[in-house]
């Protein structure tokens, strides 16, 4: 009998707030990631049986090729399981560019690279922890705004006679 992975608590708190965002199989022919269940789309894994993909298979696809590759576990607990959801939704690099802007708004001059390396993960922290207990995050109202931004933009840009039907959907999740 195989055990359960031992996923860590900021990864746990990061899907549990992701999936219910993402589950069922959509097969929506204006979404450009083509048929997806659980925010795993056909594009990214073209060789996967995405209709038939389990929770537990995808819990294990989000750790290994977006937690860990993306280093989000870097971030401070109160941003990353916000920056991981953004990345299902816009992409890994769009999200950390949204969060390295959030973090110049909070006075913290990163490279808007898309990487989460050691600078920005210290920026994270070190504006989190700079909060008073309870009081909302400077950063994560920044982190919001920069996302309903990105998300507008995709809309008009983009794909302006079909993204637009995604877009109230995208801003819910940006100030969620």
């Amino acid at each position: 009998m195989n055990a359960a992975p031992a996923y860590p608590a900021e990864f746990l708190a990061a899907i549990a707030y992701t999936l219910p965002d993402e589950g069922g199989y959509v097969d929506d022919p204006y979404d450009a990631g083509g048929p997806t269940r659980w925010g795993i789309s056909k594009r990214v894994y073209p060789n996967l049986d995405i209709e038939h993909l389990t929770r537990d298979q995808a819990i294990a696809i989000y750790y290994r090729d977006y937690w860990l590759n993306w280093g989000f576990g870097r971030l401070a607990p109160a941003i990353s399981a916000k920056v991981f959801d953004l990345a299902i939704v816009m992409g890994e690099r769009e999200a950390t560019k949204c969060l390295q802007r959030a973090c110049r708004a909070c006075g913290r001059p990163l490279l808007e690279d898309g990487i989460i390396g050691a600078v920005t993960g210290a920026a994270t922290i070190e504006i989190s922890s700079a909060v008073a207990s309870g009081a909302l995050s400077p950063l994560l109202a920044a982190l919001r705004s920069e996302a309903a931004g990105f998300f507008i933009a995709a809309a008009a840009i983009e794909l302006p006679n079909h993204d637009q039907e995604f877009l109230p959907g995208w801003l819910n999740r940006a100030y969620r």
